[in-house]
Parts: C-alpha cells; structure tokens; sequence
C-alpha cells in the first residue's frame, strides 16, 4: 500500500514517511476513486465486491482514499478494512488539504483522486458516474469539472450523472479545454438511464493517455434502467438527505439501489471495473 507521503507541488505534507520522488518511483498507473465504492454500492458486500474485483484481473489494481490525515493508495485487500470501518468522510480535490491538516479519513471524489494522482505524478485517475451542471441559474462548475480542467491527469468514467444537464457539462468541459471522447460512440446518452444523445469531440481510438482528457465509457443502453420516475423520487430522497446534513449522492445511490432491488448498484459495479480495466489497457499494465 502507498502511502502519498511528500510535500506536493506547494500544497501542505502528506504525513512523513517518504519524499515525493520516492513516492513517484513506485507510483501506480492509474488510481480507483473510492466514493463510489465506499457509498455508492449499498447492496454489494466486501466479499462480493472483492470477488468481482479479483475475478475482472484487477487484483495490482490502486484504490485511494485517506486515512487518518495520510492519502492511501492499496489493492482491494488494502482497502477492505478501510470500507469495512464505516468511514464518514467525502472528499473533493478542495477538500483534501483540510482532511489531511485534520487528520480525517474518507473516500475520494473523481476530483480527489485525481488530485491525489497529481501528487504522486500518476497519469490517469478512474471513476464512473462524475458531477456536472444541474442547469440551475448562476451555476458554478462542479470540482470534478474543475479538476479535469486545472489538474494534468486524464479521467476515464462513465458518463455524467443522469440527474445533471449533460448537454450543458460537456459544452463546458469544452469551453474549458478540455477533450471529450467516447468509446464506442461520439455520443454521450446518459449514465443509468437512457437520455438524449450528447455530442462529444469525438470517438477515442487507441490515442495515449494526456492531460485534458475525459474518457467516457457508457453502460450499454439496453442494460440500463427503464423507469425514470424511480430516478425522480432517488432525487427526492437525496436532496431530503442533503436538507439532512447527508452526503446527497449517496443517498441517490442508496434509493436506487432499493428501488431496483439491487440492480444500479450491480450495473454500476460492472461499469467501474470496466472502466479500472480500460485504464489498465491506457497506460499499459
């Protein structure tokens, strides 16, 4: 297991154990966000998910969170315990430097992870559903948005979360500099649920991993969710929750995953190691 241990770039000490370069020697390939793993999947044991992880070839593959003030970087049998202990904390790439001054732990958003991969010099960080625009007025960008603009790793995911304005994220990835590709298809058309196609700058087709770069691997439309007033009452539930002082997130997974007796949770476990696997192939483990 890695542990970021270096200053980084400017920002605050990742605990004391080891210099930046020394970090980097070892760095992984790529880094698993962990919020989706640690949040997002509330039917879906740590037997199964690490029975999934394993049997997908996955077992070198670097998960990241942090622990106790310290970013982490381990294998599935490293990140366990951590998912095992319930842990409360979330956080983006804005809030890692508080979560480590205070020595918190938590999982890590697409932003966080990709900020932890511009600590340890790692060239592509892994997600599966990211933030956006929610299409209210005077909006401002998402941190994952943000991340993908300002921070030099590129991210491969899913798609943006059905409950966002995917049209709009996409126009602004692109305002921003940033390059959208698809696998498969030029065309964003939902995460969960089956929505109207968005045009991306193009279809990925063997290109090097770079900075800028988001790579969108959708879920097959006919394996995705049909019914989308489930997704309106999800929604529902997450903005109680958020009223709540809950994570809003989560609580939309975890009503989804009960209103589909499992199966978002299912597809989304499915999509993210897909995607793990993708990232693998890209910076050629």
């Amino acid at each position: 297991m890695t542990d970021f241990n270096a200053a980084c770039g400017g920002g605050a000490p990742v605990g004391t154990a080891r210099n930046l370069d020394g970090a980097r020697a070892g760095a992984p390939a790529f880094l698993v966000e962990s919020c989706l793993l640690t949040f997002g999947l509330a039917s879906v044991g740590g037997e199964e998910l690490a029975k999934r992880w394993y049997d997908a070839g996955l077992e070198k593959a670097a998960i990241c969170w942090v622990q106790k003030g310290k970013i982490m970087a381990g294998t599935m049998e490293e990140y366990l315990p951590f998912r095992s202990s319930r842990p409360r904390g979330k956080f983006s790439a804005a809030r890692i430097e508080s979560a480590l001054a205070e020595k918190l732990s938590g999982a890590l958003t697409a932003s966080g992870t990709m900020e932890a991969c511009r600590r340890l010099g790692v060239p592509c960080a892994v997600s599966c559903g990211i933030g956006g625009f929610e299409g209210t007025k005077e909006e401002a960008p998402c941190y994952d948005l943000l991340a993908l603009r300002d921070l030099p790793a590129a991210l491969v995911c899913t798609s943006p979360k059905d409950m966002l304005d995917i049209a709009a994220t996409i126009g602004w990835l692109r305002g921003a500099g940033v390059r959208v590709l698809g696998c498969g298809s030029a065309f964003c058309t939902g995460y969960l649920f089956n929505g109207a196609p968005v045009a991306l700058d193009g279809e990925w087709n063997g290109e090097e991993c770079a900075p800028h770069t988001l790579i969108l691997r959708g879920i097959a439309p006919e394996l995705r969710l049909k019914d989308n007033e489930i997704l309106a009452r999800a929604v529902d539930e997450g903005r109680e929750a958020e009223r709540a002082g809950k994570y809003y997130h989560p609580a939309v997974n975890a009503a989804l995953d009960r209103m589909s007796g499992g199966y978002s949770s299912e597809i989304q476990l499915a999509s993210i190691i897909e995607n793990a696997r993708f990232a693998a192939r890209l910076t050629c483990v």
